[in-house]
C-alpha cells in the first residue's frame, strides 16, 4: 500500500526553495508527529507512515531524537512490511553506543530463532549495521548457530557468515573463534558455492589472527580449487564471461597463501596442478575486458602462492616470462598488478637477471600517468636492486625525483638512502649520493635520513677524510638545505681537523662558511653549530676569538635553548683549566652498531588493509653481496627499539594480567612503577614481546605524559588498544591516540593531558590489549600519584618552625617510625625525597643526615595546600622517621604513605 502522506511531504519538501522554509515545514511536521505518537491511538500503518517521515528527515540531514521507540514497536510486528520498515529506521539511527541498542537484543534474538528465513536475514542486517560490542557478545552464538546449522537455507547462511566477518573484525576480543573453528570448517565445502564464497571471506580474517585453529581449511581449499579449475565441476550460473567463479578462486588462493605448502603428496600434486592450468589458461587471448580482468586476478593471486610455494619451481619460472608481458600492457590495472607481482617475485628470487632485461621498462613506468603504477615502479626498482644495478636505479630515481609527486617524494627518497646505504662500493659514491639527496629532496627528507648519514660517517675512519671536504663544498654552494647544515656541523665539529691544512679548509674558512649560513637556519640547527663552535675553540685555539663573539652575541637572546649554551660554552671556553674543555669536547665515539633507523620508517609507511599483506618489498636478504659492509651496521634483522631519552635501548620490564601465551612476564614491574613515582622517565613495563615506556613533565595543577609502546618481537601487532581510566578528582584526557597496529621492532606513543583536579586517591589504570603470537591483555597503573602535583619551595629556617608549629599535630600531623629493608644511603634518600618534589632546605637540622623539605600541593579547583617534611634516618638502627604536615589530613596521610613505600623499598 502506497503512503500517500508521505509522497506530499517529499513532494513539499522539494519545492522549498530556501533552507528557511525546508525548516520550517520540517519543523511543522515533527510537531505533528509527536502530536500523534503521544496520543497512542495509531495502527500500524500509521506508525510505519510516521516512522518512514523521520527517517527522510534523518537522511535529509535533520537531527532526530524522537521516534526510537516506535521504531522498535514496528520491529516486533507479526506484519512483513511493519518489521521490515522497523528495522530499517533502527538501522538508519541507532548507533553501537546507543542505550536503546539493549531494547532490540531480544527482538533480534526471536527474529534469528524463527523460522521464517526473511525474519532471520532482517535480523542478520541489522546486527551487521549497527555492530556494537553489546550485541556481538549476545547474539554471535546465535549467529554462528544460524551458520552451522543443517536447517538453514543457503541464502541465509551467506549473509550469517558475512555478519560474523563484520563482528568479528569489529570486536575480534567478543568471538570465541577458536572454539567455533571445527564447526565453521565443517561447511567450507557446502554445494552452494556462494555460501563457500562468503565463508572463505570469514574464515580468512579469522585464519590470519588463528592460523592453527583454522588449518584445516587448507586442504578445503585445495580440494574445492582443483574441482572448479581441473575437473570444471561447478555450475553454470557462477561462470563470470567464461571464468568460473573467479572471486572464490582468488580468495581461495589468498587464503592458502597464510599457510605453508602442504605436506602431503597428493595435496601438493593437486596444488601444483591447478596452479599449472591458471597459468596455461593464461595464454588464451581474453574476449573482452571483462574476461580478461577475471582472468588476470586469479592468475596474480596463483603467482604470489606459487613464489609463496616454491621461488625456484617451473610455475615460477613459466609466471616470470608472463609478468614482463603484463608490465608492458596499455590497460592500467594490469601493468599495476603486473609491477606489484614482480616486485613480490623480486623480493624473494634468487636471480633477478629476467627481470634486470626489462629494466629500462620499469624505470619507465616511473613516469606512468597514474600514480598508483609509478608507486608500484618504485617497489619494483627497489625490489630489484643489487651491487650490479645500483648505481643505475639510483641515479634515475635522484633524476625523477626532481619532478615526482610531492605525495612520492618522502618514501622516495627514503628508498634511495637505503639502496645508497645497501649496494654502495665506494666511499665517495656513497657520501655524493647522499649529499645529493639531500640537496634535491630538500623538506622531504626525514631527520632518520641526515641521522644515518652521520653514523656511519662517524663509525667509517675511511670515510671521514672525504666526507668532511665533500661537505665544506656542498655548504659553499648558494643553495643549501638545512639538513646538508646539520651535517655539515656535526662532521666539521668532529672531522674538521683533518683536513684543516688544506687549502680551502682552514679553520677560519670552516668556521666562516658555518656561520655564513647561521642566521637562516631555525633555532634548532644554530644550537647544534654553537656546540660544533665549542669543538672549534678546543681544536682550533687561533680561531677562538672569533668564535667567542658569536658566543657574547647571542647571551641576551630570547630563545632559552641558545642562551643557556652561549653563556656556558662562553665560560667553558674562558675557563683557565683547559683539561676541562678537552673533556667535554672529547671526539664522540663510534655509534652502536644496529640495523638503519631509516629500515622501521619504511615499514611504517606501509598501510594494514582488512587482510594482511603475506609479503614485503625486499623480504629476503639483499645485502649479503654487497661489499661495502662497513655501511651496513648490524645484519641481524632486529633493531633495538629506541626510546624518547636518548635513542638508547629502553632497559626494563612489568606484570600481567590475562592470556600471556608463551611470553615471559615482569617480575620487576612493582619496582619500576615505584621508581617512576620519583622520576619522571623510565621503562614501566617489559617482556619478551612488548615494552612499555613513560616520559612525564608537572607544572602545577598540570601534567602531560608520554606512553611509548614497542614492539619487540617479529610479529605484527594488530588490534591494538590502549585505554587510561579517568578517576575522581584527577582528570586525564588522550591528546594523540597509539595506532590500532604496530610494525616488528617499532615503537608508538599515546599522550595524556593529566588535571588535578582535587585530592584524588585511587590508581590511574592503564589497559593495553593486541594481538600478536595471541590475544593479550596488559593492566597496569600509570605513576601518577599526588606528589607529581607537588611543587618544591624555599624559605629560611626560622619560617619553616613557625609554619611547622602553626599546623600542629594530628590529624595535620602523620608520623611513622619504620626499618628499612636494605642499608641506608643517603644520597638515594635525598633522591626519593627531591624527586616526590619537596624543596629539601640545608642548614635547617643540625644533623646532616636530617632531611627537611617544603613544597605545595596543587589543585585546580581546591586551591593549594601546604606540604612540610622532615625525615630522620638513622644509620645505626638502620630506621626511619618520617613526619609529614600538612593543612590537609587526607593529603598528609598519603604524601606519608608514598614516602614511606619508596623509602622502606
Amino acid at each position: 500500500m502506497s503512503m500517500r502522506g508521505l509522497t506530499v511531504f517529499i513532494a513539499d519538501l522539494r519545492k522549498c526553495r530556501a533552507r528557511e522554509l525546508e525548516e520550517k515545514r520540517i519543523n511543522k511536521e515533527m510537531a505533528n508527529i509527536r502530536t500523534k505518537f503521544r496520543d497512542g491511538n495509531l495502527n500500524g500503518y500509521q506508525k510505519k507512515k510516521y516512522v518512514c517521515k523521520l527517517l527522510y528527515m534523518y537522511i535529509l540531514g535533520w537531527d532526530i531524537d524522537f521516534g526510537h521507540t516506535e521504531a522498535v514497536n514496528l520491529m516486533c510486528s507479526s506484519k512483513y512490511s511493519e518489521k521490515q520498515i522497523g528495522y530499517l529506521a533502527i538501522t538508519l539511527l541507532l548507533t553501537e553506543n546507543s542505550d536503546l541498542a539493549r531494547l532490540v537484543v531480544n527482538t533480534l534474538r526471536k527474529d534469528l530463532e524463527d523460522l521464517n528465513e526473511i525474519y532471520n536475514c532482517l535480523g542478520l542486517h541489522a546486527i551487521a549495521n549497527i555492530g556494537g560490542r553489546e550485541m556481538a557478545e549476545s547474539l554471535a552464538g546465535d549467529v554462528q548457530r544460524l551458520l552451522v546449522s543443517r536447517n538453514t537455507k543457503s541464502f541465509v547462511k551467506k549473509k550469517a557468515a558475512l555478519c560474523l566477518l563484520r563482528l568479528f573484525r569489529k570486536h575480534p576480543d567478543v568471538l570465541p573463534a577458536t572454539d567455533w573453528a571445527d564447526h565453521i570448517l565443517s561447511i567450507m565445502d557446502y554445494p552452494d558455492l556462494g555460501v563457500t564464497l562468503s565463508l572463505t571471506s570469514l574464515i580468512t580474517a579469522l585464519a590470519q589472527q588463528f592460523p592453527e585453529a583454522y588449518q584445516g581449511c587448507v586442504e578445503k581449499a585445495i580440494h574445492i580449487l582443483y574441482k572448479i579449475i581441473v575437473k570444471r565441476e561447478y555450475s553454470l550460473e557462477y561462470v563470470y564471461y567464461k571464468v568460473p567463479i573467479p572471486w572464490l578462486q582468488v580468495k581461495l588462493l589468498r587464503l592458502l597463501q597464510y599457510y605453508a605448502p602442504p605436506e602431503q603428496p597428493d595435496l601438493r600434486n593437486q596444488l601444483s596442478g591447478i596452479l599449472q592450468s591458471i597459468i596455461n589458461n593464461a595464454h588464451d587471448v581474453p574476449k573482452n575486458i571483462q574476461h580478461a580482468n577475471a582472468q588476470n586476478a586469479i592468475l596474480f593471486e596463483a603467482i604470489n602462492l606459487a613464489i609463496n610455494l616454491d621461488i625456484e619451481s617451473d610455475i615460477v619460472t613459466q609466471a616470470a616470462s608472463l609478468l614482463c608481458r603484463f608490465i608492458s600492457s596499455k590497460e592500467t590495472n594490469t601493468r599495476y598488478l603486473g609491477l606489484e607481482t614482480m616486485a613480490h617475485l623480486a623480493s624473494y628470487s634468487d636471480s633477478l637477471d629476467a627481470i634486470k632485461k626489462h629494466q629500462d621498462i620499469i624505470i619507465l613506468s616511473l613516469r606512468d600517468k597514474d600514480i598508483s603504477v609509478r608507486r608500484r615502479a618504485l617497489d619494483l626498482l627497489y625490489a630489484m636492486c643489487d651491487v650490479t644495478n645500483a648505481k643505475t636505479i639510483v641515479g634515475e630515481l635522484l633524476r625523477y625525483l626532481q619532478v615526482a609527486d610531492y605525495t612520492l617524494r618522502e618514501e622516495m627518497a627514503l628508498k634511495i638512502a637505503i639502496l645508497t646505504e645497501k649496494f654502495a662500493a665506494d666511499y665517495e659514491w656513497y657520501v655524493d649520493t647522499m649529499l645529493q639527496l639531500i640537496s634535491s629532496a630538500g623538506d622531504h627528507i626525514s631527520d632518520e635520513v641526515w641521522y644515518r648519514v652521520v653514523q656511519i660517517i662517524t663509525n667509517n675512519e675511511n670515510l671521514q677524510e672525504y666526507a668532511v671536504r665533500s661537505i665544506l663544498h656542498t655548504l659553499n654552494q648558494v643553495n643549501c638545505h638545512e639538513n646538508a647544515l646539520r651535517i655539515g656541523g656535526y662532521v666539521l665539529g668532529e672531522f674538521g681537523h683533518l683536513v684543516a691544512n688544506e687549502g680551502g679548509c682552514s679553520p677560519i674558512e670552516q668556521f666562516r662558511t658555518l656561520h655564513s649560513k647561521f642566521n637562516m637556519c631555525s633555532a634548532s640547527t644554530r644550537a647544534l653549530l654553537l656546540s660544533t663552535y665549542l669543538k672549534f675553540v678546543n681544536l682550533f685555539p687561533e680561531i677562538k676569538e672569533e668564535v667567542l663573539g658569536v658566543f657574547y652575541q647571542y647571551r641576551h637572546v630570547l630563545d632559552v635553548e641558545l642562551q643557556q649554551r652561549a653563556c656556558e660554552y662562553l665560560v667553558l671556553a674562558n675557563f683557565p683549566d683547559e683539561e676541562l674543555i678537552q673533556t667535554v669536547c672529547e671526539e664522540m665515539p663510534p655509534f652502536q652498531e644496529r640495523e638503519s633507523a631509516l629500515m622501521s620508517r619504511l615499514q611504517k609507511k606501509v598501510g594494514e588493509t582488512e587482510d594482511k599483506r603475506t609479503w614485503s618489498i625486499a623480504g629476503k636478504d639483499t645485502v649479503r653481496e654487497k661489499k661495502f659492509g662497513e655501511l651496513n651496521g648490524a645484519t641481524n634483522g632486529q633493531q633495538d627499539l629506541l626510546d624518547l631519552f636518548d635513542n638508547a635501548p629502553l632497559q626494563g620490564a612489568g606484570s600481567v594480567v590475562g592470556p600471556a601465551g608463551e611470553v615471559t612476564v615482569d617480575a620487576d614491574y612493582e619496582n619500576k612503577y615505584r621508581t617512576l613515582i620519583y622520576t619522571s622517565e623510565g621503562v614501566l613495563y617489559e617482556d619478551a614481546e612488548v615494552q612499555i615506556g613513560i616520559k612525564s613533565e608537572y607544572h602545577g595543577h598540570l601534567g602531560r605524559i608520554a606512553i611509548f609502546l614497542g614492539n619487540k618481537s617479529a610479529t605484527h601487532f594488530t588490534q591494538l588498544k590502549v585505554n587510561v581510566d579517568s578517576i575522581a578528582g584527577l582528570s586525564v584526557e588522550t591528546t594523540q591516540q597509539a595506532p590500532d597496529s604496530l610494525a616488528p621492532y617499532a615503537q608508538a606513543q599515546q599522550l595524556l593531558s593529566v588535571e588535578c583536579q582535587n585530592l584524588f586517591q585511587e590508581s590511574v589504570g592503564l589497559q593495553l590489549a593486541y594481538q600478536g603470537s595471541a590475544m593479550r591483555a596488559l593492566e597496569l597503573k600509570l605513576p601518577i600519584v599526588l606528589n607529581k602535583f607537588l611543587e618544591p619551595v624555599q624559605m629560611t629556617g626560622p619560617d619553616f618552625f613557625v609554619r611547622w608549629k602553626q599546623i600542629g599535630g594530628p590529624p595535620k600531623e602523620s608520623q611513622v617510625v619504620f626499618a628499612s629493608k636494605e642499608p641506608i644511603d643517603i644520597e638515594k634518600v635525598k633522591r626519593i625525597a627531591h624527586g616526590c618534589q619537596f624543596g629539601l632546605l640545608d642548614g635547617v637540622d643540625p644533623n646532616a643526615n636530617n632531611l627537611v623539605g617544603v613544597s605545595v600541593f596543587n589543585t585546580s579547583q581546591a586551591g593549594k595546600v601546604g606540604c612540610l617534611l622532615r625525615l630522620e634516618p638513622s644509620l645505626e638502627q638502620q630506621m626511619y622517621r618520617l613526619t609529614i604536615r600538612t593543612t590537609n589530613d587526607l593529603v598528609t596521610s598519603q604524601l606519608r604513605a608514598n614516602l614511606q613505600t619508596l623509602l622502606e623499598s
